[in-house]
């Protein structure tokens, strides 16, 4: 059975605020935490070392999070990896948002138990190789 210290996870948001709350959430849980200021750093650790799953927010300068998702599901190099979309919209359109490639939303102001559900619930999912 694997424990949250078995898995990487990639915190991309260009608010270092939230980058730091989000990665000490996740690490007190026992989660490896990277992080990404921006899509193209993100980007770039995804494919230097693909993480067990992106925590990603929507709303960014240059590289939204959306786009991010589409570059990464495209590449055929890439594992698959779970992807959560954090966004501050109260409505999301969940058919044309999941259609880009993300596997979940999540809503600002971020409910931790939820976020840690969710992020749990993802990582079950998905095969980790250790």
């Amino acid at each position: 059975m694997c424990t949250p210290s078995d898995f990487r996870i990639l915190v991309v948001d260009d608010i270092d605020d939230n980058l730091f709350l989000l990665q000490t959430v996740l690490e007190t849980v026992g989660y490896e935490v990277d992080t990404a200021g921006n899509g193209g750093t993100a980007l770039a650790k995804v494919k230097r070392e693909p993480p067990d799953l992106i925590l990603m927010d929507v709303m960014m300068p240059d590289m939204n999070g959306y786009e991010v998702t589409r570059q990464i599901r495209q590449n055929p190099n890439l594992p698959f990896m779970p992807i959560l979309m954090v966004t501050a919209y109260d409505t999301i359109s969940s058919a044309q948002g999941l259609a880009l490639g993300p596997n979940n939303f999540i809503r600002k102001p971020i409910e931790f138990d939820q976020l840690l559900s969710k992020v749990a619930t993802l990582l079950e999912d998905c095969e980790h190789d250790s």
